[in-house]
């Protein structure tokens, strides 16, 4: 379990296809990786992801991941390459601070930017859901975006808007986003259940 709240932004060191197998990415980042054991997850992007190989060149840390062909085509994963920003956070340990939101770091979908503008010191990003999640996003609800716990301030139809302060443009991958980018969606857990228990039999 995740809480949304990014604690490194790394890069994509290395991309390498299996033979008739899933996808390694090898990421740099400042983890200290002493710390990290084989086996651990990290979210990135609010991808769940396992690592497999860990280790540390000069000053800096990196690890290593295995996705499929499936999380792949779910996610944004499948367009990452050698230096792509990644967001990362290491998975929630008793005791720690829930200072965002509870994440599980299963992506339900990929949105899309479709505008961002100033305000303020902000910015404004304007992202479209799937027809299909739609229902999940609700204004002063809770949405993670590329790992990211956020409040959703408005909801038109399969739109909604966040604000970005210049504190996670700094440090997050907000700060790069285009219009047009995709990024990976998870609904609030709570949403999620609601909307089961108010499903017909």
């Amino acid at each position: 379990m995740f809480t949304g709240i990014i604690t490194d932004l790394g890069t994509v060191r290395e991309r390498k296809r299996e033979p008739g197998g899933d996808t390694l990415f090898t990421f740099d980042t400042s983890y200290d990786m002493t710390t990290v054991d084989i086996g651990a997850s990290i979210a990135c992007n609010g991808v769940c992801l396992t690592v497999i190989e860990k280790g540390t060149t000069g000053d800096r840390g990196w690890f290593t991941v295995q996705a499929s062909d499936e999380t792949l085509s779910k996610t944004t994963l499948g367009d990452w390459d050698e230096g792509r920003r990644v967001n990362f956070e290491r998975a929630l340990k008793m005791g720690d601070e829930l200072g965002g939101h509870v994440v599980s770091g299963h992506v339900d979908g990929v949105a899309r930017v479709v505008d961002i503008r100033g305000e303020n010191e902000s910015r404004r990003y304007v992202f479209e859901v799937p027809e299909s999640l739609k229902k999940f996003v609700a204004p002063k609800g809770s949405v993670t975006l590329d790992g990211v716990s956020l409040t959703v301030n408005e909801v038109e139809g399969a739109r909604f808007g966040v604000n970005i302060i210049p504190h996670t443009q700094e440090v997050t991958t907000f700060g790069t986003y285009k219009v047009g980018d995709p990024v990976n969606m998870e609904i609030d857990m709570l949403a999620r259940y609601v909307a089961r228990l108010l499903e017909k039999d």
